[in-house]
């Protein structure tokens, strides 16, 4: 009788869902991350301050076994996918478990540091979900070569 109920929850989730499946501008821009929108779902290490600025990646050894490191914590990482590789630029989607918001990472090569920046796609609010995952992402990145030889 009230079957047409159901359909609500349905519908909802298709206008939240969809609007995230399409790419925004991600890329360098004049060679950098790009800063983040006044919305508090991103968070970036490059050029930002206060709430949206995160410390980038550092590390010890070489540069290139850096990045090939943080390659292969990204690649064993779920619902993640690699979209753009480039020598010193990776853009990485994010999928979230349950409602299938698509997040995009991106990281610049810096020297002895890797920049990162996350930022959900749709919403204004992500209660902390880019930090939160910048931050697994580090602690992902430390014990990778910690394990390495």
């Amino acid at each position: 009788m009230y079957w047409w109920l159901l359909l609500i929850p349905a519908v909802g989730w298709a206008l939240l869902a969809i609007p995230s499946w399409r790419r925004p501008v991600v890329g360098l821009a004049d060679g950098h991350l790009r800063k983040c929108q006044s919305s508090p779902n991103c968070v970036c290490s490059e050029g930002e301050t206060g709430d949206h600025a995160i410390t980038p990646l550092v590390f010890l050894d070489k540069p290139e076994a850096a990045w090939e490191r943080l390659i292969q914590v990204l690649e064993s990482t779920p619902r993640s996918q690699i979209v753009t590789r480039e020598a010193s630029y990776l853009h990485v989607e994010f999928v979230t478990p349950l409602m299938r918001y698509v997040d995009d990472v991106e990281f610049r090569l810096d020297g002895q540091q890797i920049h990162v920046r996350s930022a959900s796609r749709v919403g204004r609010s992500d209660l902390g979900a880019n930090r939160a995952r910048v931050e697994k992402l580090r602690s992902a990145f430390a014990a990778a070569e910690v394990a390495a030889p």
